[in-house]
Formats: C-alpha cells, structure tokens, sequence
C-alpha cells in the first residue's frame, strides 16, 4: 500500500510540475508585452513612455533572462507566492482566494448533481428490461455532451429566469443564483458519467458471476446493487476524476454567461490582459485540485477492488507464502 501512494503521490508532483513549466513557456512565446497591455489598458493610444514600461519591468522581473525568470516564478510558486497581478497590482495569491469560494461552490455542486444524474441514468438504463424505456434512457448521455454548454445556459436562462422568473438570471447572491449555473456545468459531465458507467455495467452483468447469483435466487435489485454497481464504479470513478478538471474550465462559459465573478472570469479577463502571474497562478490551483481529486480517486481504488494494490506489491514478497507452503 505504502509503495501505491507513493507512486501516485509522484505523479501528482510531476503533474503540477509540467502544468506550471508548459504554462510558463506559453506565456513566455506570447508576442505582446503584459506591461505595454496594462500601461496601455484605457485605450487612449497614447504612446506610453519607455522609461516607465522599463521601470516596470524591472519591478516585475521582467527585464531578467527566461532561465531567471522561470527560476524565480518556481521557486515563488513552491512556497505559494506567485508575485504581484500586472494588470491590477494586486497579489496574485489574494486575487485568486477572492475568487476561489464562488467557483468552488458552483464546481462542487456542479459535480455532486452530475455525479447523481450520471448514475441515476445509467442504472436505470441498465436496470430496466422495457426496451424502449432502455434505448430512451441510453440515448440522453450523447446528447448531453452533443449539446454546447453555452446553449444550455442560454436556454435555461430564457425559460426558469425571464419567463418563469423562478430564479435570478446574473450574479452570486445566494443558493438560488447558484441553481441555474450548476446545472448547466453538470449536464455534460453528469452525461459523460452516464456513459461509462453504463457500458461498464453493462459489461459486468455479462460475467459469470451473475449467473451464479442468479441461479442462487439473487434478486435483479439485489445483484446490481451490490455487485455489479459496485465492480463498474471504478471506470466511472475515473472518469469523474479526470472530468473536475472539465468543470473548472467550464466555469469559464458558465460565470461569462451567468456574470458570476469567480475564477473563471479572472481567468478570462487575465489571458486578455496577459497577466503572466495570474495566470500561472490559476493554472497552477487548477492543476493542484485536479491533482488532488485524481489522487483521492487513486487511493479509493483499494476499497473498490483490493486487487489493485496486490499489483504493486514486490516479486519477492508475493513469492514468499508460495515458498513457505511448499
């Protein structure tokens, strides 16, 4: 078990490592200057002067080599310090947590009801021996992830906000500003969700296994609920790890769309402005939630099916109760 977690514990360092590296060399490649973009943000198109874009610069760090540069942002960035906000002057860490509870809420709960969709449909799809009941089931998933998030929000905007007027149409103020916006988010996740596990239930009621607790006199209910359901939630369980990082990028179109002020308008208003430190800033906390919920899901996989951590166990000590029975 030991050796497990520390293999993904690895991984999940290398990970947050390249997402950081990758981010800063694109940032890097970019052709404008970040500071001419902030001397230059009230579009008076008057030529800014060189000494105070230099001056600038300096302060920023700018002015060093690439290698420097990288140097000085990693090391800022291990212990948390990802500098000062070009665009705003404002520290980079600060801005990024004044953002961080909005989108959390709307990412949290966007997860939790797709999660809830997701295996709902997918149980009963496989559950149900009414055909038609079955393919009409089977076929909302596609068309959850067919259909454009911004779609979505606009539609559920026109009908429960301006016409039904159940719920607030802009803004974060309160649990009913966030009902809409979540379920936008969860639609295509919860249907990616559905998908998997599906197939993957689908799959194990064909082992042998269930026949056996068939012909015991194991109800249906019984069976999926108990054995089936339980063997297909490591393929959804996966899914859904990779599918957080989905919901953050989604909170992108979601907070455009319900003007919700959170990460993902920072992150929108930060690329335009090429605010380099935000910008790693929110790719790095992206990268570590997205880390640490995969990581989550890695250390659940034991409880699923203990034959995961048997895999990493050494040759010699698998071999040892051989050796000893003989």
């Amino acid at each position: 078990m030991t050796r497990y977690i520390g293999q993904r514990v690895l991984q999940a360092l290398a990970v947050l490592w390249a997402a950081f590296t990758i981010s800063f060399i694109v940032l890097f490649l970019l052709p404008s200057d970040p500071v001419s973009l902030a001397v230059d943000s009230a579009g008076s198109g008057t030529p800014a002067d060189a000494a105070a874009i230099a001056e600038l610069q300096a302060r920023y760090g700018l002015d060093q080599p690439v290698l420097v540069q990288y140097w000085h942002s990693l090391v800022g960035a291990v212990q948390g310090d990802f500098g000062l906000s070009i665009a705003i002057g404002q520290p980079v860490t600060t801005a990024i947590l004044d953002a961080v509870p909005s989108t959390l809420g709307l990412a949290g709960t966007a997860l939790v009801l797709a999660i809830v969709f997701g295996s709902a449909v997918a149980y009963a799809a496989t559950y149900t021996q009414i055909v038609w009941l079955k393919n009409l089931l089977l076929a909302l998933p596609p068309l959850g992830v067919a259909v454009p998030t911004f779609w979505v929000g606009l539609l559920l905007l026109q009908l429960f906000s301006f016409r039904l007027r159940w719920f607030p149409a802009f803004g974060d103020a309160g649990v009913a500003s966030l009902v809409l916006p979540a379920v936008t988010l969860a639609l295509p996740t919860g249907a990616v969700i559905a998908q998997v596990l599906a197939t993957s239930m689908a799959t194990t009621w064909k082992q042998p296994f269930v026949d056996v607790a068939r012909a015991k006199g194991v109800s249906r209910l019984r069976v999926q609920t108990r054995h089936v359901l339980r063997l297909s939630s490591i393929p959804a369980f996966t899914i859904a790890g990779v599918l957080v990082g989905t919901l953050l990028a989604g909170s992108v179109v979601v907070e455009t769309v319900f003007s919700r002020a959170g990460v993902g308008r920072l992150t929108q208003t930060s690329v335009l402005a090429q605010d380099i430190p935000v910008v790693q800033g929110i790719v790095v906390l992206t990268s570590l939630v997205f880390v640490l919920v995969n990581l989550a899901v890695d250390l659940l996989y034991p409880l699923i099916d203990p034959r995961i951590v048997r895999e990493y166990r050494p040759a010699q000590a698998s071999a040892e109760p051989e050796k000893a029975h003989v």
